[in-house]
Order: structure tokens, then C-alpha cells, then sequence
């Protein structure tokens, strides 16, 4: 997949593909996603989207996301929701979180989720594809890691498509690696 660009620009951070726009959400911009109430998408001139915030994206979010996104130490693009903004329709079709700043072996871990209606059109192969293109620009960064359910082929396919190698697995989980460097 081919990557247009990626904005560095710190009021203006994005990374463009083919078909998307990943923008990574601010503080402000996270607060309205959690009220799926298209204030977000107001905000960002986007057509409305209907989505819903699951049980464990919810405490995800009061949990982890918002408070290392708030904490001025770190830096936000490892914490916060990228979110894919088709660009033929101008509307949210998924999104992708990374859990973290990168650890001691330069690893991050990503999760990702696409909208109904947006699955199975390979809107998050290329999420993915444009976070990795985007690691290879961050120094600290040597590789990604990422679990899928078991059961959630869709997702791992997405992995696969995206070069990750099965590394491991629990009664439930596949556990998979991206190098990058």
C-alpha cells in the first residue's frame, strides 16, 4: 500500500494512504469520541458516523487512554486513538489505539477496531499498513506487537496482509510481531 504523506506538524499530525486519513485525537478530542454524540465529527468537518463505545473501550479509556494522553510527560501519538477518516466518504471508519511508548526492546503494542458497516473493505489493513510506515519514522521504535482473538479471523488477517509473525498463544490469543527497524 502505497503512503501519501505524513504530516509532522504539531498542530496538524496525520498520516494519509491511499484511501484514509489516520489523525491521532487530542485530549479535547477524546472526550468528545466517548460521547458518540457527533460532536467529534462536527469538530473535524466529518460526516456523522454511528458508533459505540464498548465496555472495555470505556474503561480503556478512563483507565489508560485519557490520563497518559493528559500527562504532559508523555508523548500523546503512543497513547491516544488514531482515527481513519475515509476520504471518499469524509467519515470515521475505524480506529487504532497504541498501548503505550515503546518498551524496553523498542516494541509498541497496537489495537484496533473498524466500524460495522466499514468491515471486510480493508480500511484496517491500511490503518495498519500506514502505523507501520509511520513507526519506521519514530527512532525509538524497532517493532510492533498486537494480539488477535482467536476466533476473530478478520483481524489477524489484517496482521498477515501487514507482514506480523505469530509469535506465541494463549487458550485464547494469537500473539504476533511486526520488526520495524
Amino acid at each position: 500500500m502505497d503512503i501519501i504523506g505524513i504530516e509532522r506538524h504539531d498542530n496538524n499530525k496525520k498520516i494519509e494512504t491511499e484511501r484514509l486519513i489516520l489523525k491521532p485525537l487530542t485530549y479535547d478530542q477524546l472526550v468528545k469520541y466517548t460521547k458518540c454524540d457527533n460532536s467529534l465529527e462536527e469538530e473535524l468537518n466529518l460526516n456523522r458516523t454511528s458508533r459505540t463505545i464498548s465496555p472495555e473501550l470505556k474503561e480503556a479509556f478512563e483507565q489508560t487512554i485519557l490520563p497518559n494522553v493528559a500527562d504532559k510527560s508523555k508523548n500523546y501519538l503512543y497513547s491516544t486513538l488514531w482515527t481513519a477518516i475515509s476520504k471518499n466518504e469524509n467519515k470515521m471508519v475505524g480506529d487504532l489505539c497504541i498501548v503505550g511508548e515503546p518498551n524496553s526492546d523498542g516494541e509498541i503494542e497496537i489495537g484496533y477496531g473498524t466500524y460495522d458497516g466499514f468491515q471486510n473493505k480493508g480500511f484496517m489493513t491500511e490503518v495498519v499498513s500506514g502505523i507501520v510506515v509511520w513507526t519506521k519514522t519514530q527512532p525509538t521504535v524497532k517493532g510492533i506487537i498486537a494480539s488477535t482473538d482467536k476466533t476473530n479471523e478478520a483481524s489477524f488477517k489484517v496482521l498477515e496482509k501487514n507482514n506480523f509473525i505469530k509469535i506465541g498463544e494463549t487458550e485464547t490469543l494469537f500473539n504476533w510481531k511486526l520488526e520495524v527497524k
